[in-house]
């Protein structure tokens, strides 16, 4: 059995890594294509380091561009390689443009497809993510899912039973593994006492009026506890478009994206995280870190059923208020979902070696 593997994003390869790793174990022969969807070195080459996934076998260099753009050179580039490698299987990850294109690309030449972290819905057709899902998930072939929820979704959108596999948690199986290697990671240049901060979503940061509600809102809550940004180059450039200062804020530290290890080092150690990631919702459930989520709705809403999650929306008084209660010791009570055990890709594994 020959499978290629599709990464494109800084999650991707977080979940691809223990796939790759435990298909390796079945003796599947792999190849790995990066499309380069994400181009700068921390958000990319790095994480093929210090994930233990080889070199890429093919990178489709399609850097950034709009989402038509990205699918479409993707689907142009990704065309040639199945074309010529004539693979058993492709494997997609999670909802990024790299995955429907890969998808489409493979339902045309009539290759299965199968997709890892399927059936997570946000309900939210506005979102990008949302119609990659839905699309990947109506033409892939075989569906891995994360959770009980995903299989719900699926079920009711029609697919055939027979197509769904609920796994666990591959970003999880990457995390667990991880963890024990975050004890070498020095973090003295940091306080001792600190909440996290990821931000990145159209939806949050595109817009001038939201994004300086959240720094306004972020500067009022790093007076009470120094604030880590590592920022996001999306971000980072919307700031200096839009000329919003933190000079006013000293206590709100902006630094350059981190390596996973780093950044998993501080998600342990923070006493909250604040984030609009999907993936950080997840792993801050694990870890049983409190986290606020800046949107409205989540296609993980297993973390907020079980988990250490709260959805905050544009309610950003809310947000303040509740990080001020954990701050004074007041925590949801929160458990670790079924299946997020660090064995979801030997699962994918032996399920996909059964089928050849």
């Amino acid at each position: 059995m020959k499978i290629i593997h599709v990464v494109g994003a800084r999650p991707n390869f977080m979940k691809a890594a223990p796939v790759y790793q435990a298909c390796a174990k079945q003796n599947i022969i792999q190849l790995l294509v990066h499309t380069g969807q994400h181009y700068d070195y921390n958000m990319s080459d790095i994480f093929f380091q210090q994930l233990g996934l080889p070199k890429p076998d093919f990178n489709l260099e399609v850097g950034s561009g709009s989402h038509a753009e990205q699918t479409a050179l993707v689907m142009m580039r990704f065309e040639k390689i199945v074309l010529e490698q004539q693979p058993d299987w492709v494997m997609v990850y999670g909802d990024v443009n790299s995955t429907v294109a890969a998808t489409l690309v493979c339902a045309k030449l009539l290759i299965p497809v199968a997709h890892v972290e399927a059936g997570l819905r946000s309900f939210d057709r506005r979102m990008p993510e949302e119609i990659n899902r839905l699309v990947t998930d109506q033409i892939a072939t075989l569906l891995f899912t994360p959770s009980i929820d995903g299989n719900e979704n699926l079920l009711r959108e029609g697919v055939a039973p027979e197509k769904i596999k609920c796994v666990g948690n591959v970003m999880i199986d990457t995390l667990i593994k991880f963890l024990p290697l975050t004890q070498k990671i020095s973090l003295t240049n940091y306080p001792n006492e600190f909440a996290l901060i990821t931000l990145h979503r159209p939806s949050n940061v595109d817009d001038e009026t939201t994004l300086e509600q959240i720094i306004n809102s972020l500067k009022r809550i790093s007076q009470q506890i120094p604030l880590i940004f590592p920022i996001h180059p999306r971000t980072r450039q919307r700031l200096t478009h839009k000329h919003i200062s933190l000079a006013d804020a000293p206590h709100l530290h902006l630094i350059d994206p981190l390596s996973y290890l780093e950044f998993l080092a501080l998600e342990q150690k923070a006493k909250a995280i604040i984030t609009d990631s999907g993936g950080i919702q997840e792993e801050s459930t694990y870890l049983g870190v409190p986290c606020f989520t800046l949107r409205e709705n989540t296609e993980r809403p297993i973390t907020v059923q079980v988990g250490s999650n709260t959805l905050i929306g544009f309610d950003y008084l809310r947000l303040e208020h509740e990080l001020k209660a954990v701050l004074m010791g007041q925590t949801k009570t929160a458990e670790v979902p079924p299946l997020w055990d660090g064995q979801a890709a030997e699962r994918i594994a032996e399920i996909m070696v059964n089928l050849a």
